[in-house]
């Protein structure tokens, strides 16, 4: 199971990494279909949009953390806690420039194209169910920081615990996002990356934790010592 750490990691890492996710789906928050002109509506919109965004999440660490189980089975968690830790400083560290490149890829493009078309297609229609529908869809949009709170979720070890990791992974951005579609004008760039800058550190954080995991210290809560035992047959059909 998953320590109390990592879930206010996923909490610290979902608030910060939002405002810079803002910049990337805050076009698509302000820009959301009012149903109709009373504020109550107005308000409820933006917040089925993030309710939609969060069960996306959620699905997804469901899924990450049911692939991590399999590595837990056969007694390569720890491993797999290390490579993840790993993986996520070796992103910190990488040059932006190369970053861009990468999520200006044609793969990466031909994955995003169909969900931003769909979304495009649901604007069109100002109602309740639609702006809920976009929140969906917004979730599967490819985002640095929601692959870090997967790779929670795969180091989780099993689909609940990930999926617990994403909601809460989640709930951290609901915030921000919900004040940029709210009052996106006093928004500024300037504000935004202010705490923008606190993401990176977060993200090491996170990793640090996943590598202390892995190497079995010993250390209660921090790095408690994990079962190696395998997976077997024999044990399965006791």
């Amino acid at each position: 199971m998953m320590f109390n750490v990592e879930l206010l990691s996923a909490l610290a890492i979902g608030f910060f990494g939002s405002f810079h996710c803002v910049g990337m789906c805050g076009p698509i928050a302000l820009a959301l279909p009012v149903p109709t002109s009373d504020n109550l509506s107005f308000i409820a919109g933006r917040v089925l949009y993030n309710v939609g965004r969060v069960i996306t999440y959620s699905f997804l660490g469901a899924v990450f953390g049911f692939i991590g189980s399999r590595f837990y089975i056969y007694g390569f968690q720890q491993f797999l806690s290390i490579g993840l830790g790993a993986a996520i400083l070796i992103t910190i560290l990488t040059p932006r420039s190369l970053k861009t490149r990468i999520t200006q890829s044609e793969i990466v493009r031909k994955i995003s194209s169909p969900i931003k078309n769909s979304i495009g297609k649901l604007f069109s229609h100002a109602s309740f169910s639609s702006m809920f529908l976009i929140g969906l869809l917004n979730g599967l949009l490819p985002c640095g920081f929601v692959y870090v709170g997967l790779a929670g979720s795969i180091a989780s070890g099993d689909a609940i615990t990930g999926a617990s990791f994403m909601i809460v992974f989640g709930f951290g951005t609901i915030p921000a996002m919900l004040a940029v579609s709210i009052f996106g004008k006093y928004f500024s760039l300037k504000i935004r990356n202010k705490i923008n800058r606190a993401v990176p550190a977060l993200a090491a954080m996170l990793a640090i934790i996943f590598i202390l995991r892995g190497l079995n210290l010993g250390i209660p809560y921090l790095s408690p010592g994990l079962s190696q035992q395998p997976f077997s047959t024999e044990e399965m059909c006791e």
